[in-house]
C-alpha cells in the first residue's frame, strides 16, 4: 500500500502503516473535538434510535443470557475462519499454511485507495476459490471516499464486478468508528454503505457489515436501519483487559456477544446472521509490528490460549456464527512470522488447528463451571469430549468416568487419566464410550 496519499478533501494526509496494517491517526486530537462538536446533532440521532430500540435490545439481551451455552449447537467447518493477504511471491507458502490449519473459511482486505491493484486482487481470490477456500472481500476506505462519492461508486462497480464472481461477499467499510479510518460519524458511514446496497441490486453480491469495532454497539440500529446487510458483522476485540473471560466495566466477552446480536436483531427488525470478522491479540516484543502499545500485547504462550478460549465462548454461544482470526501471517500478531523463511509457526497455529480437528462436526451439549472454570462438552462420532480450562487459579478435576485420551491444546497428546490438572491452557478430554 501507498504509504502515504493526499487527503484533497480535509486537512491531513492519508498515512498508512504497513507495519501494524493499519491507518496512522495523523488528525489531532483538536480537530477531532471540533468535529465532534460541529456534527453534535449525529449524537442526538444515535440516542434517540436507541432510545426507541433500546427496550426490544434489553429483551433481546435477557433472552440471549438465558439461552446462551443452554441450548445444543452443531459446531460446522466453516465456524472457524483465517484471513490472509496477498503475498507475492510467498503467496505459495502462504496458502499452504493456511490449508494446514484446517480452516476453508478466508479474508481478504481491499483498499478504495489501491484500484489499480484490482487485477491482482482478483487473481488472488481466483487462486483462492481454485484451492478450496471460500472467502470474504473486506473494502476498506480512507476520508477522500466520503467527499467523492461518485469515485466510491465507481471503484465499488469495479470490485463487485471482478472480484464478485469468485467470493461469498463484501464486507463494506472497515473499523469506521475509528477517526483514523476516514469517517468520522456514522451519517458518513451509512452513505457509504448505501452505495454498496445500490449496487448490490445489479451486480448480485452478497453483503457484510457495519464492521464496527470494538465495543460500540450502540452505533448498530440506526445504521442497521439505513442499510440491510445479509451479514451483520463486528470486529471485536478484548484485548485491552487481556483473557476473553476478564470485564471491561462488567462485560466480558461472553456478554459482548449477548449484547452485540440484541442490538443487532434490533436494529435489522430480525434475528440476523452475526459474525466476528476480526479479532486478535498482539504481541509483546514485536515493537512496530504491534497495532497497540501497553497492556493489549501479551505472550505467544498467552496468544494460543486465548484464541482458543474466545472461539468456544464465541461459537458455542448459539449467537456468534462465525469468527475469523486477523490474520495468518504477521510479525506482530499473526499465527506466523513471516519475517523469517520459511514462516515460523507460532503457538497460536498449532492451538487453532488443534481446535479445528478437534471440534469441527461436534455438537456443542452443555456447558459446567467446575470450581469456576470452564467443561465445554461436545458429542462427535458417537463419542463425548470436553475442552476445559480456567482463568483462575490452576486446580485438580476428577472427571468420574473413563477417560480415553486427552489431548493438549497444540495437539499433543498425554497421559489418560479421570484426573486432570486444570489452568490457563485448553485442553480436550475424549471419554470412553
Amino acid at each position: 500500500m501507498s504509504p502515504r496519499r493526499a487527503d484533497r478533501a480535509g486537512k491531513f494526509a492519508f498515512e498508512w502503516n504497513d507495519l501494524a496494517d493499519q491507518p496512522h491517526n495523523v488528525a489531532p486530537r483538536s480537530e477531532r473535538r471540533r468535529h465532534h462538536f460541529a456534527h453534535a446533532a449525529t449524537y442526538l440521532a444515535l440516542l434517540g434510535s436507541n432510545l426507541v430500540h433500546g427496550g426490544a435490545a434489553f429483551r433481546f439481551y435477557r433472552r440471549n443470557r438465558r439461552t446462551m451455552y443452554a441450548n445444543p449447537v452443531l459446531i460446522r467447518p466453516d465456524m472457524f475462519a483465517v484471513s490472509v493477504s496477498p503475498a507475492g511471491a510467498g503467496t505459495d507458502e502462504i496458502l499452504g499454511l493456511l490449508a494446514e490449519t484446517g480452516v476453508r473459511q478466508t479474508l481478504f482486505r481491499v483498499p478504495s485507495w489501491e484500484r489499480d491493484k484490482l487485477r491482482d486482487f482478483e487473481a488472488f481470490a481466483r487462486r483462492l476459490s481454485a484451492d478450496g477456500f471460500e472467502t470474504v472481500v473486506a473494502i476498506l476506505q480512507r476520508r477522500e471516499d466520503v467527499h467523492k462519492p461518485d469515485r466510491w461508486a465507481s471503484f465499488l462497480d469495479e470490485a463487485f464486478a471482478r472480484l464478485g464472481p469468485w467470493v461469498a461477499g463484501f464486507e463494506i467499510g472497515h473499523a469506521w468508528n475509528r477517526t483514523k479510518w476516514g469517517i468520522w460519524d456514522h451519517t458518513e458511514y451509512v452513505r457509504l454503505a448505501r452505495a454498496a446496497a445500490t449496487l448490490r441490486r445489479t451486480r448480485g453480491v452478497r453483503l457484510i457489515g457495519p464492521a464496527v469495532i470494538d465495543f460500540e454497539f450502540h452505533l448498530y440500529p440506526p445504521v442497521l436501519r439505513a442499510v440491510e446487510f445479509d451479514v451483520v458483522s463486528t470486529l471485536l476485540y478484548v484485548d485491552r483487559v487481556g483473557a476473553p473471560e476478564n470485564a471491561q466495566f462488567g462485560w466480558t466477552a461472553e456478554k459482548k456477544f449477548a449484547v452485540f446480536q440484541a442490538l443487532a436483531e434490533s436494529g435489522a427488525g430480525r434475528r440476523p446472521v452475526c459474525w466476528v470478522t476480526e479479532v486478535n491479540w498482539p504481541l509483546a516484543g514485536t515493537g512496530p509490528y504491534s497495532p497497540a502499545s501497553g497492556r493489549p500485547n501479551v505472550g505467544q504462550e498467552d496468544q494460543a490460549d486465548y484464541l482458543v478460549r474466545y472461539e468456544i465462548l464465541a461459537l458455542t454461544s448459539g449467537l456468534i456464527d462465525r469468527v475469523y482470526w486477523w490474520q495468518l501471517a504477521a510479525p506482530g500478531y499473526g499465527l506466523v512470522d513471516n519475517r523469517e523463511t520459511p514462516a515460523r509457526r507460532r503457538p497460536a497455529f498449532a492451538a487453532l488447528r488443534t481446535m479445528v480437528r478437534m471440534l469441527s462436526g461436534a455438537v456443542f451439549v452443555r456447558r459446567e463451571r467446575p470450581a469456576g472454570g470452564n467443561a465445554f462438552y461436545f458429542e462427535k462420532d458417537g463419542a463425548e469430549l470436553a475442552a476445559v480450562w480456567t482463568n483462575g487459579m490452576p486446580f485438580d478435576h476428577e472427571f468420574g468416568r473413563p477417560v480415553a485420551a486427552m489431548i493438549d491444546r497444540d495437539g499433543e497428546e498425554t497421559a489418560s487419566a479421570g484426573r486432570l490438572r486444570i489452568d490457563g491452557r485448553p485442553r480436550y478430554v475424549v471419554f470412553r464410550t
